[in-house]
């Protein structure tokens, strides 16, 4: 299993006080438990939301965050100030608070009863300023967090919190991961390096460094018969090449493959670990490049990030966190080359081999053919083509004082023609505003070749874990102009010399 939900949870707590009198703080605690009901009932919020019951003291309010702090299964907390809720109260709790904060600002009731109103229902009904009243304290004490404003049966803003929910869900997973980088960063690479002991104060997770050696000791220590198992399942998922079916000239490389895969699942596992890298300059004594190795794995929710980029690893990880549940799949993925067409230009996603099934369009091939790269055996490897629709590309670079996060909206397309001869899945996409704009945008920003590319997340899923994270956000979408990003870019490096060290 991925994650446990059942071992999740959300805190919901509402903000008021005394000053109305034990009645109302009554009927403000029986609207609570009934939209945390609502919410819980959606369908859209994937983690169950536990009502907490009311804030109405200062020790109640530094309480039960403090209370949410250490419960391990708390993933973040949801508040609402029903009446209103002095905000100098949740000073003492908000400054020790350290999980994700998402402030909904709605009221019990949708309409305005125009014909029944009285001063009970308006000190009873008092979101629209209480909410404004804590609104100002968070944003004083430059907490960042996600603002919902709707009313909580509206499907928009239960979609939002789902949203939210899903987010909290990967962060929380990030805290205490452990990815292993199975040799080191493919040589002389920049963009795939990184600081990895920031990038652990800040994120939580840690990357250590492996030898091949490990994952081959697993390999050797393998039952003959979990292989032969492993292999039927190949036969019965995916559609073999002749040289892969029993009798073929390479069916020895099916199996090799097979072990690859046990002896790195195997690996993983005794770690502990959501994710890992490999690179084909480090191979060891492995015969292949793990090819659908990796492809299942991710397909299985592992992190991966090829040639040593920890950094995709890591979020392709929380963002297949984020994916639980959800339609339509998630992977790593590498701009590879362009079709600068008279009209119209697309960008060719793909890699060596390492392309997650899970946003196929039909039924991958498993296929073997010459890599040409790392002097090892042909691997074996899934092939396909991605399914058409939006997606987004996403990608986690180091600045050197700031880890940013880059965003680019894409459309999947149908490739323009068959591909006989490219051996590798892909996805031909069509990145907004065009081809020219989004790649002097993502060039201009630093943005990496490698990306975690979904089609089950949205740009509002990251924007939300950057603002989790406190770490910069640059999206490339329709409406990008390389005039007012390059402004952005600019306004950003002052930005962040400036208050980096207290983000």
């Amino acid at each position: 299993m991925l994650v446990n939900l059942d071992t999740k949870k959300i805190w919901f707590i509402t903000g008021s006080q005394h000053l109305y009198g034990e009645e109302t703080l009554k009927q403000v605690k029986e609207h609570s438990a009934e939209i945390v009901k609502g919410f819980n009932n959606s369908g859209k919020v994937v983690v169950e939301i536990l009502d907490k019951g009311l804030a109405t003291t200062t020790a109640e309010v530094t309480k039960l965050l403090s209370d949410a702090n250490n419960d391990p299964q708390c993933i973040g907390v949801v508040a609402w100030m029903h009446t209103f809720s002095p905000a100098k109260m949740w000073i003492n709790g908000l400054t020790q608070y350290k999980k994700p904060l998402c402030h909904l600002h709605t009221q019990f009731n949708a309409e305005i009863p125009w014909d029944s109103i009285d001063m009970d229902f308006m000190n009873l009904n008092q979101s629209a300023h209480g909410d404004r009243e804590f609104g100002h304290m968070v944003t004083r004490l430059r907490i960042k967090r996600k603002v919902i404003a709707g009313h909580w049966k509206s499907e928009k803003v239960q979609e939002k919190l789902g949203v939210w929910s899903r987010v909290a869900l990967g962060w929380d997973d990030w805290q205490g991961a452990k990815f292993a980088r199975i040799g080191d960063n493919m040589r002389e690479v920049a963009v795939t390096e990184g600081d990895k002991v920031e990038a652990q104060v800040r994120f939580g997770f840690s990357v250590n460094g492996y030898d091949s050696s490990d994952v081959v000791n697993e390999i050797k220590a393998l039952e003959p018969t979990k292989v032969e198992a492993l292999v039927k399942e190949y036969e019965s998922s995916y559609n073999l090449m002749p040289s892969l079916l029993e009798g073929g000239e390479k069916r020895e490389s099916l199996y090799e493959a097979a072990r690859i895969e046990l002896g790195l699942r195997a690996f993983l596992e005794k770690g502990g670990f959501k994710g890992y890298t490999d690179t084909f300059e480090n191979l060891g004594e492995l015969r292949q490049l793990p090819g659908i190795a990796s492809q299942r794995l991710m397909a299985d929710g592992y992190g991966f990030g090829a040639e040593g980029d920890w950094k995709t690893a890591a979020l392709l990880r929380a963002s297949k966190v984020m994916n639980i549940g959800l339609e339509k799949g998630t992977s790593f993925m590498e701009d590879y080359t362009y079709h600068f067409g008279a009209e119209k230009s697309y960008n060719l996603g793909s890699h060596m081999l390492e392309i997650c099934p899970t946003i196929a369009d039909d039924k991958p091939s498993c296929e073997i053919h010459p890599l040409g790269i790392g002097g090892k055996e042909d691997p074996v490897r899934l092939v396909f083509n991605g399914a058409k629709g939006p997606a987004i590309n996403t990608t986690l670079v180091d600045m050197g004082n700031r880890f940013r996060m880059i965003v680019n909206e894409v459309e999947a397309v149908e490739p323009l023609a068959d591909l006989p001869k490219l051996p590798v899945a892909r996805v031909l996409q069509d990145p907004k505003p065009n081809l020219e704009i989004s790649t002097e945008a993502w060039i201009l920003a630093g943005g990496a070749h490698h990306t975690v590319y979904s089609q089950a997340l949205t740009t509002e899923y990251m924007e939300d874990f950057a603002e989790m994270a406190g770490i910069e956000l640059l999206v490339i979408d329709a409406d990008t102009n390389i005039r007012e990003f390059k402004d952005k870019l600019n306004s950003n490096e002052v930005y962040y010399h400036l208050f980096s060290n207290k983000l």
